[in-house]
């Protein structure tokens, strides 16, 4: 199947060969004929299967089909300011050769500069639901006429707390509407919200709990306080040509940070600290090649859709199996390889072996040559009374652990 097949608007077809897209991705292959019939849609598919095209190519071409009114017709709610960025500039890139206009809306920008911009009257809203919430409160922007809703990454949304939010917009939202809902897992209070707020949707599952074969996954053994030393030499392989490396506090991130650009290499950082300025202009030194290494907290997990990284790095062991997944799942988009390390300490055990359990596989191992693990462990680096209690839940509930994990 090709692009073509979808018999797509001249200006669109014209946007999706520039853009260099060829053969639809399963997950477009799926959602694209269905949401062009006008049908609901719940997507089971992780970030990187090519969902955002899926959601935004047939929503553009019903826009194309009609008048365009001052006020919204179509809004797309994102969990993070990077998700929504991002899939602004998608759909920006898609709708080039069209009229068709997007605002993004999202916190930590200037208030005054989006309401003016909503204002003055936008095709396409994408949004994050607190800021949304804000701008309708304001009366800066009003949805009587909107026709497509679209809820992307709604597990996430859930687990940053945004449900109620959602809850509140999709009531104020008219009735009829074609509504798209794309999340990367299905859990109960998602399906539920999509039997309150969706018409007999047709269901699209392509993404499963684990990563896809194009990603080799290695496990590196290592003491805790020898990490930052073992990342600094890993990163001196000439096969690595771009990295993500994730901690699991900001503090963590701030502190490898510095200790990367010691060693010489050019680095860039984002977590929840920093204000949006600064971690957009850490994302574009790091799309653009200025910085060959973004070390991110959980931030970065979900959402971003950053070509070309070769490797992810898990510095700290995630706690969560699917985070594991989320994290690695930044490299290898759609149809290229790429390469997950993961840092593991004695004290990361258990979370390894849930990880093994959700991936149904044991995982390779493999020590650095060369490289000197018989420093020995300064007082320091002793597990924190904090971890042992982590770890003694992980050992103490193997089967309630394992139900959790493949939910």
């Amino acid at each position: 199947m090709s692009f073509t097949d979808f018999h797509l608007k001249g200006p669109l077809m014209r946007a999706v060969r520039e853009q260099g897209f060829h053969n639809p991705t399963p997950v477009q292959e799926q959602a694209i004929p269905a949401a062009l019939s006008g049908q609901d849609v719940v997507g089971t598919a992780q970030t990187g299967t090519g969902k955002t095209v899926a959601y935004l190519l047939p929503s553009l071409q019903a826009m194309l089909n009609g008048a365009s009114p001052k006020n919204p017709r179509m809004l797309v709610l994102a969990p993070t300011r990077e998700l929504a960025i991002q899939v602004a500039e998608e759909a920006r890139a898609l709708s080039r050769h069209t009229r068709l206009s997007v605002a993004a809306v999202f916190g930590g920008a200037a208030m005054q500069e989006q309401a003016n911009q909503l204002r003055r009257g936008v095709d396409l809203v994408v949004a994050t639901p607190g800021r949304l919430l804000d701008h309708m409160q304001r009366g800066n922007v009003r949805f009587d006429q909107l026709k497509i809703l679209v809820l992307d990454e709604a597990d996430r949304m859930l687990d940053m707390g945004f449900l109620p939010d959602i809850t509140r917009i999709l009531r104020r939202m008219p009735e009829q509407r074609q509504t798209l809902l794309f999340s990367a897992t299905m859990p109960h209070a998602i399906l539920s919200l999509s039997q309150r707020f969706l018409n007999h949707p047709v269901r699209v599952e392509i993404a499963t709990a684990r990563p896809p074969d194009s990603i080799q996954q290695q496990l590196y053994p290592v003491p805790k306080h020898l990490k930052n030393a073992l990342v600094a030499a890993l990163l001196q392989g000439k096969q690595v040509e771009s990295a993500l490396i994730f901690t699991r506090t900001k503090r963590r991130a701030d502190v490898l940070m510095r200790k990367l650009r010691e060693a010489g290499h050019a680095v860039a950082v984002i977590h929840g600290d920093y204000r949006q300025q600064r971690r957009i202009q850490a994302l574009e030194r790091f799309r653009s090649g200025k910085a060959r290494i973004l070390v991110a907290t959980n931030v970065a997990a979900r959402g971003l859709d950053i070509e070309g990284i070769s490797h992810v790095i898990n510095f700290d062991t995630p706690d969560e199996a699917e985070d594991y997944v989320h994290r690695i799942g930044r490299t290898a988009r759609v149809e290229a390889k790429g390469v997950a390390w993961t840092l593991v300490t004695e004290e990361d055990e258990p979370l390894i072996s849930g990880i093994e359990h959700l991936l149904r596989r044991k995982l390779e191992r493999v020590r650095l040559p060369g490289f000197d693990y018989d420093v020995p462990t300064p007082s320091w680096a002793k597990p924190s009374v904090k971890t042992l209690q982590r770890n003694a839940r992980w050992q103490q509930s193997p089967i309630d652990r394992w139900k959790a994990l493949t939910r």
